[in-house]
């Protein structure tokens, strides 16, 4: 395991992961918001249904513009999972109290079926 695994594993430990189905079902309520947290280029080559884009290296710096209510309920994803679970766990040390992560990522959403930008 490299660093980046062990940060990632150690994330993990500290935040909440929620499955695509899940996740999309909040999205399409209207009851969570959805970020996709991937590069731009990744975020123009496709992208969850519904999803807003702050990338990983801007969304602390964001985040309060997008999202002002503490309580929001916020789902981040990325490709496969672990740069979402440091945004997550991020997002709660800023004070952000119903933060998840997408489990296996964008990856998981477009292989359970779910509506993307590209359908």
């Amino acid at each position: 395991m490299n660093r980046f695994q062990k940060l990632v594993a150690e994330a993990k430990k500290n935040i909440t992961e929620i499955s695509p189905a899940e996740a999309q079902a909040q999205t399409e309520r209207g009851t969570a918001v959805l970020i996709d947290v991937r590069e731009e280029e990744d975020w123009r080559d496709d992208h969850a249904k519904g999803a807003k884009h702050l990338d990983r290296g801007v969304i602390e710096l964001e985040i309060e513009e997008q999202v002002p209510d503490l309580k929001t309920p916020i789902i981040c994803y990325c490709g496969g999972g672990s740069r979402s679970a440091l945004v997550t766990e991020s997002l709660q040390k800023m004070g952000y109290e119903n933060v998840r992560s997408l489990a296996g990522g964008f990856r998981a959403w477009k292989e359970a079926g779910l509506p993307s930008a590209g359908d």
